[in-house]
C-alpha cells in the first residue's frame, strides 16, 4: 500500500508536468508553419520540417547511450535548458538562419523530451492499469492543447510571434522545478545496451509491436500533415482570421479531452482492436470531407475538424495502451522506435505533400490524406488482441 501511494504521487507529478510542458509546446505549434513561411516562403516550410525531423531521427539513435551515461533526469533537464535557448532564438531572431536554426533545435528537443517523459511515466505504471494511466495522461496533455490555440490567437492579435515564443519559454521553468524536486529520487531502470540495427531487427521480428508502430506512424503522419497545412489552408485559402482559427482549433481538439480517459479504461476491459478499427474509419472519412467541403461557415469547419479528432483520439489512446502493454521502461529500443514515428512522419509527409502539390491543390492533399488513413485498417486487423486485465 505505501508503494502504491508513492507511485500514485509520482504519477500526479507526471500529470502536472505533462499538462504544463504540453501547454508550452502547443502554444506555438499551430502557427509555427505560418511563422516560418515569413522567412522561407510557403513552398519551403515543409523542407524545414523535413530537415528538423532528420536531425531528430539521428538524435534518437544516440539516446540510449546518453541515457545510460547521464540518466533520465539529468538528460531531461539538459534538454529543457536547450529548449529554452531555442525559444529565445525564435522570440528574438530577425535573421532567417537564426530563426530556422532555432526551430530545428526546438523541434528536436521537444521530440526527445516527450520520449524521456514516457520513460518516467512507464516506471510508475502497471500493465493492468496501462490503458487507464495512458488515457489519463493523454487527456491531461491534450487539455493543454485544447486551450493553446485560444491563447496563441490572443497573443498573436497583432502578429506578436516573439511574445508567443517567450510565453512558451516561461512555462518551461515550472517544468524544470517539478522535475528536479519531484522526480530526483527516482532510480533509472537498467537501460538495455542494444545496437541500433539489432534493435530494429528485434522490433521487426515482433509482429504485434511492428504492427502498432506502423499504426503510430500513420497517426503521426496525419498529425504532421494537419499541423503544417490546416492553418495555412484556413488562413490563406479560406480567409479565416487567427482569432476564428483559434476557436475552430479549440473545438477540434475537444475529443482528446473528452474521450481518451474513458477509452483508456475501456481498453483495459475489452482490448484495443475494435476501437482502433472505428478510429481509422472515422479519421479517413472525415479527412476526405476537409478536401471536399467549400463552405466558409465556422460551425461547419469546427464540426468537420472535431470529427476528424474523434477518430484520432480513438487511435491515439488505443495505440499507446497496446504498445505499453507489450513493453516496459527497460525496452528503450522499442520506445525509441515508437517516438521516432513522429519525426519520421515529419520527414515523409512534407516531401510527399510537396510532390503532390505538382498535381493537386490544397484540397487534393486532404483527400489523399483521408484515403491513406483507411490503410491503417490493414494493421489494426493484424494485431493480436491483448488479454483483458480487469473486469
Amino acid at each position: 500500500m505505501p508503494e502504491e501511494r508513492r507511485l500514485a504521487g509520482k504519477r500526479f507529478v507526471m500529470y502536472v508536468i505533462g499538462a504544463v510542458y504540453n501547454l508550452s509546446s502547443a502554444i506555438p505549434a499551430f502557427v509555427n508553419s505560418t511563422f516560418l513561411a515569413k522567412f522561407t516562403g510557403t513552398d519551403l516550410v515543409g523542407i524545414v520540417y523535413t530537415a528538423s525531423s532528420i536531425l531528430a531521427l539521428i538524435a534518437f539513435v544516440e539516446m540510449a547511450d546518453v541515457l545510460r551515461r547521464w540518466g533520465n533526469l539529468r538528460t531531461t533537464l539538459v534538454l529543457l535548458f536547450i529548449e529554452l535557448l531555442s525559444l529565445a532564438g525564435l522570440a528574438t531572431g530577425q535573421e532567417t538562419m537564426v530563426v530556422i536554426s532555432s526551430f530545428l533545435l526546438n523541434f528536436v528537443v521537444i521530440a526527445l523530451i516527450n520520449f524521456t517523459l514516457d520513460l518516467f511515466l512507464e516506471e510508475f505504471s502497471a500493465d493492468r492499469q496501462t490503458g487507464k494511466i495512458r488515457g489519463s495522461f493523454l487527456t491531461i496533455e491534450n487539455s493543454a492543447w485544447l486551450v493553446a490555440p485560444l491563447l496563441a490567437s490572443w497573443i498573436l492579435g497583432d502578429n506578436l510571434y516573439g511574445n508567443m515564443y517567450a510565453v512558451s519559454g516561461i512555462l518551461l521553468i515550472p517544468v524544470i522545478l517539478l522535475l528536479f524536486f519531484g522526480l530526483r529520487d527516482v532510480k533509472d531502470p537498467n537501460f538495455e545496451r542494444v545496437p541500433f540495427w539489432k534493435s530494429f531487427a528485434v522490433v521487426w521480428a515482433d509482429r504485434d509491436v511492428k504492427g502498432i508502430l506502423f499504426i503510430q506512424f500513420l497517426l503521426q503522419f496525419f498529425y504532421a500533415w494537419m499541423i503544417i497545412y490546416t492553418p495555412i489552408y484556413l488562413n490563406q485559402t479560406l480567409g479565416f482570421s487567427w482569432a476564428t482559427i483559434g476557436i475552430i482549433f479549440t473545438a477540434m481538439l475537444a475529443p482528446f479531452v473528452i474521450l481518451e480517459t474513458p477509452l483508456g479504461r475501456l481498453s483495459d476491459r475489452i482490448g484495443e482492436k475494435n476501437i482502433l478499427h472505428i478510429g481509422f474509419i472515422v479519421m479517413g472519412a472525415t479527412t476526405v470531407l476537409v478536401g471536399i467541403v467549400s463552405d466558409h461557415s465556422v460551425l461547419v469547419w469546427a464540426a468537420i475538424l472535431f470529427t476528424t479528432r474523434i477518430g484520432a483520439a480513438m487511435v491515439e489512446v488505443m495505440s499507446d495502451s497496446y504498445f505499453f502493454k507489450h513493453v516496459d521502461a527497460t525496452n528503450t529500443h522499442a520506445i525509441t522506435f515508437s517516438r521516432m514515428t513522429r519525426p519520421l512522419a515529419y520527414v515523409i509527409s512534407p516531401v510527399m505533400a510537396t510532390i503532390l502539390f505538382t498535381v493537386f491543390d490544397m484540397k487534393g492533399l486532404f483527400i489523399f490524406l483521408g484515403l491513406l488513413m483507411f490503410y491503417g485498417l490493414r494493421y489494426s486487423f493484424s494485431l493480436k488482441e491483448t488479454p483483458v486485465t480487469q473486469g
